[in-house]
């Protein structure tokens, strides 16, 4: 995993874990970690992989969203979902809506309330 990638999904999950989280910093970190897997240097198959896994081994580190308004839930849920099939099998992360690019125009267009 990228040093990046590491800091944008550790800055998620700080904003993720805080009591009452700052919504507007917590679709900044989202859309941060989106870009980055948008670019050429961030769009790779490891990358996306790793973030996949991140997001869907939450509860294993103890990460609870369960208090964030479901829309949001939603779009975390499918950054653990197919992401990783992004490079590997495109046609299944395009039909779930969870490639990179998808996931940042869900993000950009979401109020996240």
């Amino acid at each position: 995993m990228s040093l990046h990638l590491r800091e944008c999904l550790e800055a998620v999950e700080d904003i993720i874990c805080e009591d009452d989280p700052d919504r507007s910093r917590l679709r900044d970190a989202l859309v941060t970690l989106l870009e980055f897997l948008s670019s050429p240097e961030g769009r790779t198959d490891e990358n996306c992989t790793q973030a996949d896994l991140f997001f869907a081994l939450h509860d294993d580190r103890g990460v609870s969203w369960d208090h964030l308004p479901g829309p949001l839930q939603d779009i975390l849920f499918d950054l653990g979902s197919t992401l990783h099939d992004t490079i590997s099998t495109p046609g299944i992360a395009e039909n779930f809506a969870s490639t990179p690019e998808q996931l940042l125009e869900r993000v950009r267009r979401s109020t996240l309330e």
